[in-house]
């Protein structure tokens, strides 16, 4: 088996006061190990803004590219969106390939979609960010290769022409378009079935996956890196009142997750907006714990899920020498998914913050009711049933639209 070549990687922010630099250049370096890249050394130069042409001005890049040559390094990375002048550029000076975080988070999905409907979503965030840069390429159109930033469609001057690119991006909006429906669909098929959903988001690597097969044995790579997963998954558990909800994975979201992504992986993060309760779960070990929430209910703001329940898991409490005490707080619960912490109080909140649909009763039916449990079935369960001299004992799950059906034989039962 062939190992993966390990790039060797300079990683470069400019501090203009816009964001913390410090923060998002250490992301940036998960983000680089992500893509099997190794950081061989940061910079961050503080200055009032970008430069038009080079973005750090051509005597700092003098000095990277002797960093470069030091540590015998293959790749430049920067923590913004360059344009394909500043590529060209940076590359004539530094005499290394220069990529930015954008490229690098397109590399990463590209290796991660599994679906169709992933890679297409990828494909197209791609092609709509090469539209407005070939201007500016120049000999760098024709380039094809291995290694970070190439993976995906593939870049040649035949196949990156504006003509090509719309055709293509054209194409892929109307196979995602097809796809839309579909889900549309089955989400349409949920709601008729009264199918209950909970939504888990938030921020890349907080253990997401690792919540969702904990609680379903969903079996979802669940590794220590960002977008470990990327295509949506869906598993049923059974609440504390009886009740099934379908839980459902959604992409992680980073800071500054690039708008074209957000726009191409829409109809996925909808699954958030048209569930009936949403997981926002956050690293509670983390020190970034409180941005990672205000990353999460930004995108929850723009996905207008104003209307949609929130309870917010305090997942890796493992880590923490003191677990934060919220059992007073219907609307955060403190879990581990390594160890199964917590999951009892947490499925006992999701059940309470789910619109009511069903009620569990104890019943005692005569025996000539014994239809009525072939009703309950229809939309409910019945999970035992025990005949005796007067009628059968039952314990049932029963929809609110048959509760007025059953309503003598539970009084009968309580008296």
């Amino acid at each position: 088996m062939n190992e993966i070549p390990i790039t060797r990687a300079v990683l470069i922010s400019v501090d203009t006061g816009a964001f913390d630099a410090e923060v998002s250049i250490d992301e940036l370096e998960e983000l680089a190990a992500t893509a099997h890249a190794q950081t061989v050394a940061k910079v961050i130069q503080k200055r009032p803004a970008l430069d038009n042409a080079t973005c750090v001005g051509t005597g700092k890049l003098q000095e990277i590219r002797q960093l470069c040559e030091a540590e015998d390094a293959d790749l430049l990375i920067f923590d913004f969106e360059l344009s394909a002048t500043q590529v060209r550029n940076i590359e004539d000076i530094v005499k290394v390939r220069a990529i930015d975080r954008t490229t690098l988070i397109l590399d990463i999905f590209a290796s991660r979609a599994r679906s169709s409907e992933g890679r297409l979503q990828v494909e197209l965030a791609q092609q709509k960010y090469r539209l407005p840069r070939l201007a500016g390429m120049g000999v760098s159109m024709s380039r094809l290769g291995a290694g970070i930033g190439t993976r995906g469609p593939g870049e040649s001057k035949l196949e990156t022409d504006k003509r090509h690119i719309r055709r293509r991006i054209a194409v892929l909006e109307r196979e995602l378009a097809q796809l839309k429906k579909r889900r549309e669909l089955t989400r349409c098929r949920r709601k008729k079935d009264d199918v209950l959903t909970a939504a888990i988001i938030g921020y890349t690597n907080v253990g997401k996956s690792t919540l969702l097969n904990a609680l379903t044995g969903a079996g979802v790579l669940a590794e220590n890196m960002l977008f470990a997963t990327l295509d949506p998954t869906a598993r049923s558990i059974e609440l504390p009142d009886g009740r099934s909800v379908l839980l459902i994975d959604t992409v992680g979201l980073i800071r500054r997750l690039p708008h074209n992504l957000v726009e191409a992986f829409l109809s996925t993060l909808e699954e958030a907006a048209n569930a009936d309760l949403i997981l926002q779960v956050c690293d509670a070990s983390s020190d970034e714990a409180d941005e990672q929430i205000a990353v999460t209910r930004q995108l929850l703001s723009e996905l207008h899920c104003e209307d949609v329940p929130v309870l917010t898991v305090l997942n890796k409490c493992d880590r923490l020498d003191m677990i934060p005490h919220v059992d007073e707080q219907p609307d955060v619960a403190a879990v581990s998914a390594l160890t199964g912490y917590g999951f009892d109080k947490l499925l006992v909140k999701m059940s309470r913050l789910l619109t009511p649909t069903a009620v569990r009763l104890q019943l005692h039916l005569p025996f000539d009711k014994a239809s009525l449990l072939s009703v309950i079935r229809q939309d409910g369960k019945v999970f035992s049933e025990t005949y005796t001299e007067s009628g059968i004992d039952a314990d049932v799950l029963v929809d609110q639209k048959a509760l007025h059906l059953i309503q003598p034989y539970r009084q009968a039962a309580q008296s």
